[in-house]
């Protein structure tokens, strides 16, 4: 029998810096909850907001696969890697930390906030040399059906990481409805709904739910309004 948890949308963490709004799905920051530290290898699920002529400043990571994908606005990058280049809605990016990476994110608009989310994912290599990547995405290859936008295969469709995760978005009509299969076995998905109202088999999920499903091969998914939704594979196990 299938395991789930259940994340809806007002019990996430909220976090406003002024200039950052931010959602925590999972511990972040200053939010600590002990029942909400990860799902499987995906550690982080970051909602964010970022005031016009705002960012973040120059940070390090290391041994992380670091994932934004811009909802609204768009966001300039910069890292130590000498990648400076704009994110915008309907492209993703993709770091791996690896040895260490420096980094800043900014909104060079003043008058415009961007939001996008930031996904953090536990690797299945440590000390990888450190990658970038960004791909503009079809919006069309998600209407009505799962748009593959990361996989562990560098060969496969999006981007690719250091990990057997394999995501995909989708934007779907009322009354769509499609199976997922899982793609490894001894994987979980987690359903973060973007906008509207989706079934996932039998649990209802309005907008910025959250909703996480394991030792189960597969699910049914049902737009009960327009939805649109993130789905991430992820291993179950560090």
């Amino acid at each position: 029998m299938a395991n789930t948890v259940l994340h809806k949308a007002d019990t996430r963490g909220d976090a406003n810096h002024g200039w950052l709004h931010s959602k925590h799905t999972f511990s972040f920051a200053n939010y600590y909850n002990p029942e909400r530290m990860h799902f499987g290898v995906l550690r982080v699920l970051n909602d964010d907001t970022v005031a016009g002529g705002r960012g973040f400043g120059t940070h390090p990571h290391d041994n992380m696969e670091i994932i934004s994908i811009p909802l609204e606005g768009d966001l300039e990058h910069k890292d130590s890697m000498g990648n400076v280049a704009v994110i915008k809605n309907g492209e993703i990016q993709v770091m791996s930390a690896g040895t260490g990476i420096q980094h800043s994110e900014y909104n060079k608009s003043t008058n415009s906030t961007v939001k996008f989310l930031q996904i953090w994912v536990f690797p299945n290599k440590k000390n990888v040399t450190p990658r970038y990547d960004q791909i503009p995405l079809n919006l069309e290859d998600r209407k009505n059906k799962l748009q593959q936008i990361l996989s562990p295969n560098p060969d496969d469709a999006g981007v690719w990481i250091h990990q057997n995760a394999w995501f995909h978005l989708a934007n779907f009509d009322k009354g769509t409805t499609t199976e997922y299969q899982f793609k490894a076995k001894g994987n979980g998905l987690y359903v973060f709904n973007l906008k509207g109202d989706l079934k996932v088999d039998n649990q209802l999920l309005n907008t910025r739910d959250g909703f996480g499903i394991w030792d189960t091969d597969k699910v049914q998914i049902t737009a009960e309004t327009d939805a649109e939704f993130l789905l991430m594979e992820v291993p179950m196990t560090m």
